[in-house]
């Protein structure tokens, strides 16, 4: 069901209006695109517009910003009311922040991430939600009531102020991206956007690349200079995912990045300052990986100022149930459900599920029962729940992390029939950190 209201994109690249209008269609009810923004105060007097999503460069050779804010003023005076996301090249995060200030709703940057950038536009076109630029942008972290997590909370907002370097772990689907985006909020750094970067995406080479930017001509397609991860979060907070999955030799280069405040980008001998406050993510041993020699221990001392654990959904059952509404009602109203609930049978259900996907599994099986449901209470029928794969009688039992996950590997590829897709679900990380961690172990 495609959500109500209608959104207008202005940007001179077809390319770029081609592909918002694939994505965002099934988003909104009226997907109009402009390639200039000269139509743009007619367009704003003959139909209302949910949001606005504004390029901040249209003349040919002109990348200063200095147009986007221009429009992003004319539209405040024509329709004040209305949300204005504006678009952005890492380079502008500046520009776009003073946009904020200046009454933008929010900004993204190019190039874009799909489901941040949903996120962002449906969470500027309901004006309920939205809030200045002085205060969050993202939506506030589920804490729950578990002992566990109430000590989590309690810490974490103690530390969020500062700008210690922080270590969050924790298994797959605990939601240590939205305890790191909670920490971010809370920081003095929440007008700036925290970056994100997978490490166990990075390829090691683009690592330089992507994450300390390099110069024009620095390699054959450098056609123009590029910052990078560390430059674009300066002065906000810069996370790194899967922080575990950086080869060894690479850990290096990161270290000497943190140690001097400042990158090199590639092909330049030049260094950048940078002011980051760094947050790090895995769900790996990092103390083990440096007993065996596969992670630096100076690297670990560096990023791990304060350690926040999440613990496994499974060990707080107090918090699936509400957990399980708050999903519940979070889906009902994007499906145009919003009296949907979970019946006391399902609820129990879902009690009665180890949850070894964590909430991320639950978040899941949430929307799809939502889904498929005809009335207004969801059944516990609508929770095709599996159980994780389970080993063979005469399959040995590993002894190390590794073996371990190699093992878990091909269960799933068997019981998932080969499909990548499925198999990344199933173990709650991303296609590529699947298709580097099978070239790896060769499966």
């Amino acid at each position: 069901m495609k959500k109500p209201g209608s959104i207008l994109i202005v940007d001179d690249n077809r390319s770029v209006l081609s592909a918002l209008q694939l994505l965002l269609k099934p988003v909104f009810g009226r997907v109009v695109t402009l390639n200039s923004p000269v139509t743009l105060p007619a367009m704003l007097r003959q139909e209302a517009w949910q949001v606005l999503l504004l390029d901040m460069n249209f003349g040919a050779g002109v990348n200063n910003g200095g147009e986007g804010l221009y429009w992003l003023h004319e539209v405040k005076r024509l329709c004040p009311a209305l949300p204005v996301v504006l678009f952005t090249a890492y380079a502008d995060i500046d520009l776009a922040v003073r946009g904020i200030k200046e009454g933008a709703a929010d900004f993204v940057v190019k190039p874009w991430d799909n489901r941040r950038l949903i996120d962002t536009l449906t969470a500027a076109a309901r004006p309920a939600d939205k809030a200045p630029a002085t205060q969050r942008k993202e939506p506030a972290m589920f804490w729950g009531e578990s002992p566990a997590m109430r000590e989590l909370r309690r810490l974490a907002e103690k530390v969020a102020p500062t700008d210690a370097n922080i270590l969050i772990t924790g298994e797959n689907g605990t939601g240590k991206e939205m305890l790191a985006r909670e920490l971010h909020a809370l920081s003095g750094r929440r007008d700036t956007e925290m970056v994100t970067v997978d490490m166990g995406a990075l390829t090691p080479s683009l690592f330089e690349s992507e994450l300390f930017g390099h110069v024009r001509g620095a390699f054959t397609d450098a056609h123009a200079d590029r910052p990078g991860k560390f430059e674009a979060a300066h002065r906000g907070t810069l996370f790194m995912d899967e922080i575990g999955n950086l080869p060894y030799p690479l850990q290096a280069k990161l270290l000497t990045a943190l140690q001097r405040r400042s990158v090199v980008r590639v092909g330049s001998n030049t260094p950048v300052p940078v002011d980051i406050r760094l947050i790090c993510a895995t769900n790996r041993d990092l103390a083990r990986m440096v007993t065996a020699g596969e992670f630096r221990e100076d690297l670990l001392y560096r990023i791990n100022t304060i350690h926040l654990e999440i613990p496994p959904l499974r060990e707080r059952p107090e918090d699936i149930v509400p957990l399980a509404r708050l999903f519940t009602a979070r889906f009902g109203q994007r499906y145009g459900r919003p009296d949907i609930s979970l019946s006391a049978e399902a609820e129990q259900k879902l009690l009665r599920h180890t949850w070894k996907g964590n909430v991320r599994e639950l978040e899941h099986a949430i929307e799809k029962a939502v889904i498929i449901s005809d009335g207004a209470r969801v059944a516990p029928q609508a929770f095709q729940l599996q159980a994780p794969p389970q080993p063979d009688a005469d399959t040995p039992q590993a002894s190390t992390l590794e073996e371990m996950e190699i093992q878990m590997i091909r269960r799933t590829l068997d019981a998932c029939a080969g499909n990548l897709s499925a198999v990344a679900a199933q173990l709650g990380i991303s296609r590529q950190t699947l298709y580097n961690k099978m070239k790896k172990y060769g499966l």
